[in-house]
Protein backbone atom coordinates (compact mmCIF):
# COMPACT_ATOMS: atom_id res chain seq x y z
CA UNK A 1 0.00 0.00 0.00
CA UNK A 2 1.19 3.62 -0.66
CA UNK A 3 -0.03 5.65 2.48
CA UNK A 4 1.85 8.21 1.67
CA UNK A 5 -0.41 9.16 -1.29
CA UNK A 6 -3.75 10.95 -0.70
CA UNK A 7 -4.91 10.47 -3.82
CA UNK A 8 -3.67 8.95 -7.60
CA UNK A 9 -5.99 11.61 -9.50
CA UNK A 10 -4.66 14.00 -12.31
CA UNK A 11 -3.08 16.44 -10.38
CA UNK A 12 -2.01 18.76 -13.83
CA UNK A 13 -5.44 19.45 -14.97
CA UNK A 14 -4.47 17.74 -17.86
CA UNK A 15 -8.33 16.40 -18.84
CA UNK A 16 -9.36 18.72 -21.27
CA UNK A 17 -5.97 18.40 -23.54
CA UNK A 18 -5.38 15.07 -24.03
CA UNK A 19 -7.46 12.14 -25.55
CA UNK A 20 -4.75 9.28 -25.48
CA UNK A 21 -2.47 7.44 -22.92
CA UNK A 22 0.80 5.78 -23.34
CA UNK A 23 2.13 3.32 -20.45
CA UNK A 24 4.55 0.72 -20.06
CA UNK A 25 3.30 -2.67 -19.99
CA UNK A 26 4.47 -3.21 -16.32
CA UNK A 27 2.59 -0.20 -14.94
CA UNK A 28 -0.80 -1.46 -17.09
CA UNK A 29 -1.09 -4.47 -15.33
CA UNK A 30 -2.14 -2.59 -12.32
CA UNK A 31 -3.20 0.84 -13.86
CA UNK A 32 -6.46 -0.98 -15.91
CA UNK A 33 -7.65 -2.96 -12.75
CA UNK A 34 -7.00 -0.44 -10.19
CA UNK A 35 -9.09 2.26 -12.12
CA UNK A 36 -11.66 -0.23 -13.12
CA UNK A 37 -12.60 -0.71 -9.83
CA UNK A 38 -12.79 2.40 -9.36
CA UNK A 39 -15.34 2.85 -11.81
CA UNK A 40 -17.27 0.12 -11.52
CA UNK A 41 -17.38 0.71 -7.36
CA UNK A 42 -16.80 4.64 -7.06
CA UNK A 43 -17.49 4.11 -2.98
CA UNK A 44 -15.26 1.00 -2.26
CA UNK A 45 -11.91 1.97 -0.33
CA UNK A 46 -9.27 2.40 -2.94
CA UNK A 47 -6.80 -0.62 -1.79
CA UNK A 48 -3.48 1.43 -2.76
CA UNK A 49 -4.33 4.95 -0.77
CA UNK A 50 -6.91 2.53 1.88
CA UNK A 51 -9.56 5.49 1.23
CA UNK A 52 -12.60 5.91 -0.73
CA UNK A 53 -11.89 7.23 -4.19
CA UNK A 54 -11.94 11.18 -4.40
CA UNK A 55 -13.97 13.07 -6.98
CA UNK A 56 -11.02 13.60 -8.83
CA UNK A 57 -10.19 10.09 -9.12
CA UNK A 58 -13.72 8.60 -9.76
CA UNK A 59 -13.58 11.79 -13.01
CA UNK A 60 -9.99 10.02 -14.13
CA UNK A 61 -11.67 6.53 -13.95
CA UNK A 62 -14.52 7.38 -15.93
CA UNK A 63 -11.77 9.37 -18.85
CA UNK A 64 -9.35 6.72 -18.45
CA UNK A 65 -12.26 4.08 -19.51
CA UNK A 66 -13.27 6.20 -22.66
CA UNK A 67 -10.47 7.39 -23.85
CA UNK A 68 -7.28 5.14 -25.99
CA UNK A 69 -4.63 3.21 -23.79
CA UNK A 70 -1.61 2.38 -25.88
CA UNK A 71 0.43 0.27 -24.32
CA UNK A 72 4.18 -0.06 -24.95
CA UNK A 73 4.61 -3.85 -24.30
CA UNK A 74 6.82 -6.55 -26.20
CA UNK A 75 4.71 -9.51 -24.33
CA UNK A 76 1.40 -8.21 -23.83
CA UNK A 77 -1.28 -9.08 -25.93
CA UNK A 78 -4.61 -8.83 -24.32
CA UNK A 79 -6.62 -5.83 -22.21
CA UNK A 80 -10.35 -6.07 -20.56
CA UNK A 81 -9.88 -2.28 -21.62
CA UNK A 82 -11.69 -2.57 -25.12
CA UNK A 83 -9.78 0.51 -26.38
CA UNK A 84 -6.50 -0.75 -25.32
CA UNK A 85 -3.82 -1.21 -27.94
CA UNK A 86 -0.37 -2.83 -27.68
CA UNK A 87 1.87 -1.27 -29.69
CA UNK A 88 5.88 -2.62 -29.35
CA UNK A 89 8.42 0.14 -29.94
CA UNK A 90 9.74 3.68 -29.68
CA UNK A 91 8.86 3.93 -33.52
CA UNK A 92 5.43 2.82 -32.69
CA UNK A 93 4.97 5.76 -30.32
CA UNK A 94 6.37 8.19 -32.61
CA UNK A 95 4.02 7.29 -35.01
CA UNK A 96 1.03 8.11 -32.76
CA UNK A 97 3.14 11.68 -31.92
CA UNK A 98 2.16 12.27 -36.08
CA UNK A 99 -1.36 11.41 -35.84
CA UNK A 100 -4.08 14.83 -35.70
CA UNK A 101 -5.63 15.08 -32.14
CA UNK A 102 -4.97 16.03 -28.34
CA UNK A 103 -2.16 15.66 -26.32
CA UNK A 104 -0.90 12.12 -25.63
CA UNK A 105 -0.34 11.70 -21.83
CA UNK A 106 2.94 9.68 -21.10
CA UNK A 107 1.91 7.87 -17.57
CA UNK A 108 5.06 5.62 -17.00
CA UNK A 109 6.79 3.27 -15.77
CA UNK A 110 10.31 4.35 -15.46
CA UNK A 111 11.50 2.33 -18.41
CA UNK A 112 9.20 3.44 -20.83
CA UNK A 113 9.37 7.19 -19.87
CA UNK A 114 13.23 6.69 -19.71
CA UNK A 115 13.10 5.53 -23.53
CA UNK A 116 10.67 7.91 -24.82
CA UNK A 117 12.68 10.92 -23.12
CA UNK A 118 15.67 9.65 -24.50
CA UNK A 119 14.08 9.45 -28.41
CA UNK A 120 12.90 13.06 -28.09
CA UNK A 121 9.44 11.75 -27.81
CA UNK A 122 8.16 13.89 -24.36
CA UNK A 123 7.66 17.52 -24.81
CA UNK A 124 7.13 17.98 -21.00
CA UNK A 125 7.83 16.27 -18.25
CA UNK A 126 5.58 17.23 -15.05
CA UNK A 127 6.64 15.80 -11.77
CA UNK A 128 5.05 16.02 -8.01
CA UNK A 129 7.25 15.67 -5.50
CA UNK A 130 6.06 14.73 -2.41
CA UNK A 131 7.83 15.97 0.93
CA UNK A 132 8.93 11.89 2.15
CA UNK A 133 11.72 9.35 1.62
CA UNK A 134 9.90 6.27 0.77
CA UNK A 135 13.03 4.31 1.29
CA UNK A 136 14.01 1.19 -1.40
CA UNK A 137 11.92 1.11 -4.74
CA UNK A 138 12.49 1.92 -8.10
CA UNK A 139 14.22 4.39 -9.12
CA UNK A 140 12.67 7.62 -11.22
CA UNK A 141 14.62 6.61 -14.37
CA UNK A 142 15.43 2.63 -15.16
CA UNK A 143 16.98 2.45 -18.39
CA UNK A 144 20.64 4.39 -18.77
CA UNK A 145 20.28 7.58 -20.50
CA UNK A 146 21.76 10.52 -22.35
CA UNK A 147 22.53 14.05 -20.42
CA UNK A 148 20.12 15.80 -20.84
CA UNK A 149 18.67 19.26 -19.35
CA UNK A 150 15.36 20.29 -18.65
CA UNK A 151 13.91 24.32 -18.78
CA UNK A 152 11.50 24.73 -15.81
CA UNK A 153 8.29 26.32 -17.24
CA UNK A 154 6.44 26.13 -13.98
CA UNK A 155 6.02 25.05 -10.14
CA UNK A 156 2.90 24.93 -8.19
CA UNK A 157 2.55 24.50 -4.42
CA UNK A 158 -0.17 21.70 -3.90
CA UNK A 159 -1.73 20.33 -0.74
CA UNK A 160 0.11 18.60 2.66
CA UNK A 161 3.47 20.49 1.04
CA UNK A 162 3.63 18.60 -2.37
CA UNK A 163 5.18 20.75 -5.45
CA UNK A 164 4.31 19.96 -9.17
CA UNK A 165 7.19 21.00 -11.51
CA UNK A 166 6.79 21.47 -15.01
CA UNK A 167 9.78 21.00 -17.25
CA UNK A 168 10.08 21.54 -21.26
CA UNK A 169 12.06 18.62 -22.62
CA UNK A 170 14.91 19.15 -25.22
Amino acid sequence: MADWVDAWSEDYGLTAQIDACVLGGGMYRGYEPYWTGIRNDPAKVAWITGSPPTPAEREWARLAAEIPHYVLSRAQTAALWPNTRFIRSVDDVASLKQTSGKDIYLLGGAETASRLIDAGLVDELRLILHPLVAGGGKPLFRAPMSARKFELLNTTTLDNGRVSLVYATS
